[in-house]
């Protein structure tokens, strides 16, 4: 078998791409905190999230005896469907609140509401605070959307570290059963080998990240913590998003044939010379990566 990567990538126009590679070149490559002290000073040196209109509201998910803040945008027309977000971050920067501007358009493009989950970052809350806190906001969503929102059709994205707390939550909500009630999950390259193990997994190895989330868990190959050593069968439709520069493209190709190779319907694209977080930047390449993002969870969330 060969996988045939040329046929995963998506097609971009020539200037698009040229005005992508552009912009990336120009820009110099980002680093991780590499350790506490980076990570305080890159939080208390963050802006504040830019806010949207109209703006989200602040709620409480409650299920399992455990309460999780969570945001909530609202669409101008009666919900079609509901979008459970999981902000990225490495696990140890971000929130809910930074995501209302993009869940603000998710919401007018596709006429949903989007729940954010603020879930607990590391190193203060490390592993399993943060699955623990999405878990809690799956379960009261699919408990409630009915009634909250006026649908039953649920979906989840999540970007990043909020990508492989995606995964964790499905694999959470499969063993209790409530899997097949999701429509789908966007997965924007995620990282799904924290154990630093497979050959992807060693690319990250000495990032500051892993220690920060998972340093004190003795096999970090368990799947709550690094997914693609789980079994994944049972899983809802997937969209998994990659560039070809990002340090994470082969743990995310490795994802995607584990999925496969489970049954799991996964659509894989790949988008040319663009690295990590290349779908946050406003480029021709991120537009055209947010649109394809867009219908695919259009066409979950109505059943398609």
């Amino acid at each position: 078998m060969r996988l045939d990567l040329d046929a995963l990538t998506v097609a971009v126009p020539p200037g698009d791409l040229a005005r992508t590679r552009a912009f990336h070149a120009a820009r110099p490559a980002g680093r991780g905190p590499a350790g506490p002290d980076e990570l305080y000073a890159a939080r208390a040196a963050a802006p504040p999230p830019r806010p949207a209109d109209p703006p989200a509201r602040d709620d409480v998910a409650v299920a399992d005896g455990r309460r999780v803040p969570i945001r909530i945008t609202s669409p101008p027309v009666p919900a079609r469907g509901v979008l459970l977000e999981i902000h990225g971050g490495g696990f140890y920067l971000g929130s809910a609140a930074q995501s209302d501007v993009r869940n603000r358009a998710l919401a007018d493009a596709l006429g949903v509401a989007v729940v954010a989950v603020d879930h607990r970052l590391a190193p203060e809350h490390p592993w399993p605070a943060a699955p623990d806190d999405c878990a809690t906001a799956a379960v009261w969503l699919l408990d409630h959307a009915q009634a909250r929102f006026g649908t039953g059709r649920v979906a989840v994205t999540g970007t990043s570290a909020g990508a492989t707390l995606a995964v964790t939550t499905l694999l959470r909500l499969r063993e209790r059963g409530l899997a097949h009630r999701v429509a789908g999950a966007e997965l924007r390259y995620g990282t799904y080998d924290l154990s630093a193990t497979t050959p992807a997994g060693r690319r990250i190895a000495d990032e500051w990240f892993l220690q920060a989330y998972a340093g004190h868990v003795a096999d970090r190959t368990r799947h709550d913590v690094s997914p693609v050593f789980a079994d994944l069968s049972g899983l809802p439709p997937l969209l998994m998003t990659a560039g070809t520069r990002d340090v994470l493209l082969d743990d995310g190709l490795a994802m995607a044939a584990r999925l496969v190779a489970a049954g799991v319907e996964a659509d894989l694209r790949l988008y040319p010379d663009v690295p990590h977080g290349f779908a946050g930047h406003d480029t021709p390449v991120a537009a055209l990566a947010r649109a394809h993002a867009r219908d695919w969870l259009a066409a979950r969330l109505a059943g398609g």
